[in-house]
């Protein structure tokens, strides 16, 4: 139901549509404030008389202070914000009656001349003004702002227009995105793009989405990675690739998972998972002082560094972390005992059992940037064996504030090996494991072609950001994160 106040002001827009254009797109903004303020904020107030600097700027009002013949309005544009001293001997008698009428939210431009007030604030004295958007519904109040979280999260403009911070955030996601991107382009690894639609899906061990194609006739899943079609550009010789990419996978709504989510994929030719560690420490600490002008950042009650980063194996995580022997940790009736004491379920296979362990008695412990090493390769199913232990992958996994923030290793180039293993991951889907992969022959037909040593990664981007501005859930760096219809809920 519209309220009083909106259905006043959807009479002003009608009164106003009546008198003239009421959505005129013919003004042309040529200034800014922050780059006003910049510019000219310093000079003496005797100054701005003498040089007459002329401004036109165009925004939103946030305040507005009538007083009789004149009138003091703050403005917000892309870049902040800028006062305007309206008067009615400038505007004359009907324009400046048009301005009193105007209301918060309202989107106005102005031609003026700088000046400073008393109080030394930059001003605009307006000598020009006109009205380009009316507002019908009514801004959050002024001094608490937009608080309720579900409003903020469905009604992202209005969480933008009403809360400087938020939109804070979603510049340096932006920014962030476009440093990593500028990180690899220097690195000269070349930016490619994948299909989202996929006949198979592959590239990690998840719940797709399904949809129909038409004119194919044949169901296909939403990418939950681009993984397989990147290594296949390596074979054909493109030795580095990265795609920043959206992925999608049919999983949880929780503080850290979105089902629809951003990462950047890189693969890149003759490295190994050790040579990716150190590019990763490179990247995160770069955009980390890029950001911050610190590599130091402070998330919910912790003070990251991205500056230090501690490598260490799965195995060693987790016997330092139960005070078990190493014996221990390789008997699976002994690891089955830990899990099933914290009510979890029990394994038929001793890697699986041991990833439990470190999912779910380690990882949420490990909060400074932390390379996890030599993960079991059941757990594992595209990274190669270790040379010298064939029962581990050359994998890593980065932890930050207890977040899986990458996973990369070693890719697996033996095409009988990744038959085999997918074979495997076939048999669990066949057992009723929705997250198991799909057999791929066309992929192991490029394995066949023949896949130079590789090693490739991808980095959460949503997780990231939520570490680099102190975001507590995945929802307040998503513009538009994934919320049950209001129309569908109970």
């Amino acid at each position: 139901m519209i309220s009083e106040v909106a259905k006043l002001r959807k009479q002003k827009l009608i009164d106003l549509k009546e008198k003239s254009n009421a959505f005129p797109n013919t003004f042309k903004r040529d200034d800014f404030s922050k780059d006003l303020i910049e510019k000219y904020g310093d000079f003496d107030r005797e100054e701005y008389e003498a040089k007459n600097i002329q401004a036109k700027v165009a925004g939103r009002i946030k305040f507005k202070r009538n007083m009789g013949k004149a009138s003091f309005v703050q403005i917000d544009d892309p870049k902040g914000s800028i006062q305007l001293y309206v008067t009615k001997q400038d505007l004359g008698a009907d324009a400046y009656a048009q301005f009193t009428n105007l209301d918060l939210g309202d989107i106005i431009g102005c031609s003026g001349v700088l000046f400073k007030t008393r109080t030394l604030e930059l001003t605009i004295h307006a000598k020009d003004l006109l009205t380009l958007v009316k507002s019908i519904l009514p801004l959050p109040d002024k001094h608490s702002g937009l608080v309720d979280q579900e409003t903020r999260y469905r009604r992202r403009y209005l969480d933008l227009i009403s809360n400087p911070s938020s939109k804070e955030v979603f510049v340096k996601r932006s920014k962030a995105i476009t440093f990593i991107r500028d990180f690899l382009n220097k690195n000269e690894f070349l930016e490619v793009e994948t299909p989202m639609m996929h006949s198979i899906p592959g590239g990690a061990s998840a719940k797709p989405f399904v949809t129909h194609h038409n004119a194919l006739g044949e169901d296909l899943f939403l990418r939950i990675a681009p993984e397989l079609y990147l290594k296949k550009l390596v074979v054909g010789g493109f030795e580095k690739v990265y795609e920043l990419n959206r992925n999608f996978r049919n999983e949880g709504v929780s503080t850290r998972h979105n089902p629809e989510f951003t990462m950047v994929e890189f693969y890149q030719a003759y490295s190994t998972y050790e040579d990716l560690i150190s590019l990763t420490k490179s990247l995160l600490s770069k955009l980390c002082l890029f950001l911050n002008n610190t590599y130091e950042v402070d998330f919910q009650e912790n003070k990251i560094n991205f500056e230090i980063f501690t490598i260490i194996t799965l195995k060693k995580t987790v016997l330092e972390e139960l005070s078990i022997s190493s014996d221990d940790y390789e008997d699976l009736a002994f690891v089955n005992n830990l899990l099933k004491q914290r009510n979890l379920e029990g394994f038929d296979s001793l890697g699986v059992a041991q990833y439990a362990l470190f999912e779910n008695f380690v990882e949420h412990k490990l909060i400074q940037p932390t390379f996890v090493t030599e993960f079991p390769i059941e757990v594992s199913p595209l990274a190669r064996r270790n040379d010298m232990n064939p029962l581990i992958a050359d994998r890593f996994e980065l932890f930050i504030a207890g977040q899986e923030i990458a996973n990369g290793f070693s890719e697996l180039n033996d095409p009988i090996d990744q038959e085999n293993r997918f074979k495997l991951q076939a048999k669990l889907k066949d057992e009723g494991d929705d997250e198991a992969m799909y057999f791929d022959q066309e992929y192991i037909n490029a394995l066949e072609q023949g896949l130079p040593p590789t090693a490739g990664e991808g980095i959460g981007i949503d997780r990231l950001v939520m570490l680099l501005t102190n975001s507590s859930s995945i929802k307040d760096v998503l513009l538009f994160p994934s919320m049950k219809s209001i129309n569908n809920q109970d």
